[in-house]
């Protein structure tokens, strides 16, 4: 089981490093949020957010159309037999997260008026 956190903390770091040198975003962001490894290493989960969210379909379609590219790259870098099938998914935790924040901060300001 260590094996398999070990190998996504390693996928999750050396994708972000590829992200950002091949398939750059003009203004915004593209972020590795978490890989998820199948136990028998044949398919990979990984979650990206994408700052704007309306950049999120271009992005996953780049994503898609630079796999293979992507497990070239792997391949030569890490000492592993198979690059995992990599399956792009949106993480959506951070946006959520600042619309929660956004809701609470207009109730304060609505409780300082009372």
């Amino acid at each position: 089981m260590r094996k398999i956190e070990r190998l996504n903390e390693q996928l999750k770091a050396e994708l972000a490093s590829l992200i950002v040198k091949e398939a750059p975003l003009p203004n915004g962001l593209i972020t590795v949020s978490f890989v998820d490894c199948s136990t028998d290493l044949k398919h990979a989960k990984i979650g990206i957010s994408v700052l704007p969210e309306k950049y999120w379909p271009s992005v996953l379609k780049k994503m898609n159309r630079l796999s293979g590219h992507f497990s070239r790259i792997l391949r030569s870098k890490l000492s592993i037999r198979q690059i995992p099938k990599f399956n792009w998914l949106l993480d959506t935790t951070e946006s959520q997260a600042a619309k929660i924040e956004e809701i609470i901060k207009k109730i304060k300001e609505e409780e300082e008026k009372v």
